[in-house]
């Protein structure tokens, strides 16, 4: 079994370790989606967005995913972690879609996953969830496939339509 610590830890030098080597700007996000995960979760959280240029970008994002698990209503907290890619030149209007490679865990699973985002606000993913120490929750086995669709609004949005 993967230990949470060892998880993090390894996470942290990766992405402390590309940060050191570049300026990079910093957006926040705020997000809500679902989650798939042997049943259904909505998940409601925040993200950090790095980038230096828009081939390559990275997120940082903890959030709650919350459902109900036997009849029994849950909520777990989430940490992920994307790399956003894309590499095609010369484009007329900014990059409009990504590949995603990333990992998120909760306190009950860790799931690396794959997928696509348009403009780096709408995701949709899947992957394969590992449990890790007491993975049920309600009784209920947290492992095997994983899908996310997540809407990622930045704050300078709402902060516009508001102004």
């Amino acid at each position: 079994m993967i230990n949470t610590r060892f998880a993090i830890t390894i996470l942290s030098v990766f992405f402390f370790g590309i940060f050191t080597k570049a300026q990079l700007t910093v957006h926040k996000m705020i997000t809500v989606g679902y989650t798939y995960q042997n049943q259904s979760f909505g998940d409601v959280g925040g993200k950090l967005l790095f980038l230096k240029n828009d081939d390559v970008i990275y997120r940082l994002g903890a959030s709650a995913l919350m459902g109900s698990a036997n009849s029994k209503f849950a909520i777990m907290p989430k940490v992920s972690a994307d790399v956003l890619l894309n590499f095609q030149k010369n484009v007329d209007f900014y990059h409009s879609y990504y590949f995603l490679i990333g990992a998120e865990g909760t306190n009950k699973y860790v799931a690396p996953k794959i997928g696509v985002t348009l403009f780096g606000m709408l995701d949709l993913t899947g992957g394969y969830a590992f449990p890790i120490g007491d993975s049920g929750i309600n009784g209920k086995e947290l492992k095997g496939l994983n899908v996310n669709f997540t809407l990622n609004i930045p704050t300078v949005f709402i902060h516009d339509m508001f102004n």
